[in-house]
């Protein structure tokens, strides 16, 4: 089976390691958050990894090189120019569109979530939603006193888009050549009824946008067995 990850971003957020270090590359856990997701998607059955990348893709190459030293199949397409993760999926159509499905996610979420019960079924694509974790301590009130504090609970009657992803060829009819997926495809699929959406409330998933998320990250995986 085939998964496409993004990989293109600047991650600007995470400098200055990204001057030097492609986001995708930044260790975490003890290795760099590619490999996490290679591993992790190698137990589903995954063996071919299509990795979209601009900003500094060399040493994603280099790096990667053809995938062999992780027993995969890996390929390294350069965007010449940022196209957004729309754009970025829809460049790799013609090596894509065969398959019957497909994993699509982004580079640089760590999760251990089961990709078996992401299913299809008539949907063009379906989402894996986590529950939002609020980014803020929670003071709960009653009139005008405080009776207790919650630090960043899981909000679970809120659901977020985790970034990972199963697909069929239909999406690539909905595509823009330059553009985010989020906001082009998505939007479209979902008012004709064509996207699904999974719920993981017992799952871990982090994205590593930040130099706080990387040092939770890290704790995490230090502390805990993932996959």
């Amino acid at each position: 089976m085939k998964a496409m990850i993004l990989a293109g971003g600047f991650g600007k957020r995470l400098r200055p390691l990204t001057e030097t270090t492609p986001k995708p590359l930044i260790p975490v856990g003890g290795k760099p958050i590619l490999e996490w997701q290679i591993g992790w998607l190698k137990k589903y059955g995954y063996s071919t990894f299509i990795i979209t990348a601009s900003y500094l893709a060399d040493k994603i190459i280099d790096h990667l090189g053809d995938g062999s030293k992780w027993g995969v199949e890996v390929e390294v397409v350069i965007e010449k120019e940022a196209l957004g993760t729309g754009g970025a999926l829809k460049s790799v159509e013609h090596l894509l569109k065969g398959e019957k499905e497909f994993a699509v996610l982004n580079g640089d979420n760590i999760t251990n979530l089961d990709m078996n019960r992401i299913l299809l079924g008539k949907y063009a694509a379906s989402l894996a939603l986590t529950p939002l974790q609020s980014p803020y301590g929670i003071v709960n009130v009653e009139g005008d006193r405080i009776t207790s504090f919650a630090e960043k609970p899981i909000l679970k009657e809120y659901w977020i888009n985790s970034g990972v992803y199963k697909m069929t060829p239909k999406i690539f009819s909905y595509l823009p050549q330059n553009g985010a997926i989020e906001n082009t495809a998505f939007p479209e699929l979902a008012s004709q009824g064509m996207l699904g959406g999974v719920k993981f409330d017992d799952c871990y998933w982090r994205g590593v946008d930040s130099i706080k998320d990387m040092e939770e990250v890290n704790k995490y995986l230090n502390e805990n067995k993932v996959y």
